[in-house]
């Protein structure tokens, strides 16, 4: 049952729990009307941009036909079974690895690494619980407010480490990669570096700590960075997620409002050099 505070949350407006937030987060009340940073302009984003296609970017499933259309299938993971009725999961006919996620939020995942010591019940509990919940009511990132939920079942990516895979999150603006995000140990030790496209390590932190040590030119650097401003063409700014492994390249996601906004960098002067490459129109694809 929710509590009180969730319920009073429940009938407050989006702008008026996005302003406290990013108050809390930032230390400083944003500027809705002439945002500046790039943070501010998430939220600027998330408040007065309503095209469609932000809905077909976050959705899990919606997306993979845009990125079909644009870039083919092959750097697709292969969609084991979709559905809105997770007891229909066909465990006995999946591989032994793959990964289970809902189409309406962000972050919600479940990495089985060896299918013979799944706990089944617990995983239908979980993508029930992912089922009954509304990513938009906890974000308020009205991009996740429409799409249907349903239940996703992956094929895992397997870069070789055993692991899963490094994340590789392009920041493209106005169809340009301006800097490249690595995410690592994302459900053990969870850290992040940031590179330029000819693979230079930026000064920068952005909410977690630095990576331990080195991290390897990806593979298919060069056909990553072509594959994004292909995605992002178009657009203002979008962020496109790929998985690289010694064979080929493979499509992560597309965000639109990374962190909700809530994101930060240290510097912070780097939030305000991103908020000076993107250009926001609320028209194009």
């Amino acid at each position: 049952m929710p509590g009180i505070k969730d319920l009073v949350r429940n009938f407050l407006p989006d702008w008026l729990i996005s302003f406290r937030r990013h108050r809390k987060r930032h230390g400083a009340f944003p500027n809705f009307i002439r945002p500046m940073t790039f943070n501010e302009k998430v939220l600027h984003r998330i408040l007065f941009d309503r095209r469609t296609v932000l809905t077909q970017m976050a959705d899990k499933a919606a997306v993979r036909s845009y990125v079909e259309s644009r870039l083919g299938p092959r750097v697709l993971p292969k969609l084991h079974y979709f559905t809105n009725q997770p007891e229909t999961i066909p465990f006995d006919s999946l591989p032994q690895r793959f990964v289970v996620k809902p189409t309406h939020g962000s972050g919600w995942v479940e990495i089985v690494s060896d299918k013979s010591t799944l706990d089944r019940a617990a995983l239908i509990e979980k993508c029930t619980s992912w089922l009954n919940q509304s990513f938009y009511k906890i974000t308020r990132e009205w991009a996740y407010k429409n799409i249907p939920p349903l239940i996703i079942v992956e094929e895992f990516i397997d870069d070789g480490s055993g692991a899963a895979p490094n994340d590789y999150k392009l920041f493209v603006f106005g169809g340009i990669v301006e800097f490249i995000q690595v995410d690592a140990g994302r459900f053990t030790d969870h850290r992040r570096r940031l590179y330029t496209p000819a693979w230079e390590k930026l000064d920068v932190l952005f909410e977690y700590n630095d990576i331990y040590g080195h991290v390897p030119r990806p593979a298919h650097l060069s056909e990553m960075i072509a594959a994004a401003e292909v995605l992002g063409k178009n657009f203002d700014f979008i962020r496109a997620d790929f998985y690289d492994t010694p064979a080929q390249l493979y499509f992560g996601e597309l965000t639109t409002t990374p962190e909700a906004g809530l994101g930060r960098f240290r510097p912070i002067e780097f939030d305000h050099y991103l908020g000076g490459r993107w250009n926001i129109k609320c028209g194009g694809v």
